[in-house]
């Protein structure tokens, strides 16, 4: 896809983290860019940063996203890149043993179910609400309209102790992929997601130095957490290419997680 001054993007997740960083790279492509996030601080600073817009949006309440496209296209009108990096989550080993109680005790089906909401179920509903907006638009060099990102996980081929409900979301959201991107082909719609490793996000940034340490020594290479503007680059990459389509790919400087 050959960027244009007219295109416009949303980017859900985008007032921080990978979300922010690839916001940013858009936006320095002449991309008019919307963001989707819950964080109204942050998000209109990074709006105003960008000469973006903001819309508070919860990715798991169908009415909001469809009021923050609503928003996007009134003010941009109707974009030709989305890229979902927003998502929520519980965590829980499937079976733990409760000391409390001297038993085990699973994972409320309560927890995964809202797990699957706010990594899978949004994601379908992000890609596929954008999507319906794109299939309206004329086309482009090979027929194309649009791209579509979203956001896995390495847990996606290799969670951890505990990630029972992240991983196979994760992982769901990597099986949208191929048949969405089928689904679409003859609208010239592209589907694709990126499976970052352990990156440098402000979540991360809180943790103790000894355990962040030790996570940057497991990358096999280069030894240090992934950077969010790497993740950026490698969406924009995937917006550019028109051949990258169907396709899960690893960011992760070669690490294969361990079981915990």
């Amino acid at each position: 896809m050959k960027i244009e001054q007219n295109f416009s993007a949303v980017v859900t997740g985008g007032a921080s983290g990978l979300g922010r960083a690839t916001a940013e790279a858009l936006a320095a492509s002449g991309v008019k860019v919307a963001i989707f996030d819950i964080n109204e601080e942050l998000g209109n600073e990074v709006a105003n940063s960008i000469g973006g817009l903001f819309c508070r949006v919860d990715i798991t309440d169908e009415q909001s996203v469809l009021d923050g496209f609503a928003k996007a296209r009134a003010a941009h009108g109707q974009e030709r890149i989305c890229v979902h990096c927003a998502m929520t989550s519980r965590r829980g080993k499937t079976l733990a043993f409760n000391k409390e109680i001297g038993e085990f005790r699973r994972t409320p089906t309560e927890d995964y179910a809202a797990g699957v909401e706010g990594i899978l179920v949004a994601s379908y509903r992000i890609g596929s609400i954008s999507a319906e907006g794109m299939a309206k638009l004329p086309e482009m060099e090979d027929g194309e309209r649009g791209v579509i990102i979203f956001t896995a996980s390495v847990a996606a081929q290799d969670a951890q102790i505990g990630q029972v409900i992240y991983g196979s979301a994760k992982a769901g959201v990597n099986g949208l992929v191929l048949p969405m991107a089928r689904d679409m082909m003859d609208l010239g719609i592209r589907v694709n997601s990126i499976m970052p490793g352990v990156f440098g996000t402000p979540l991360l940034g809180k943790m103790n130095p000894q355990v962040k340490a030790s996570l940057e020594a497991s990358v096999p290479f280069p030894k240090r957490l992934g950077k969010a503007e790497e993740f950026g680059s490698l969406a924009m990459e995937m917006v550019r290419n028109t051949y990258f389509n169907g396709q899960t790919v690893r960011l992760d400087g070669a690490i294969r997680m361990a079981p915990r």
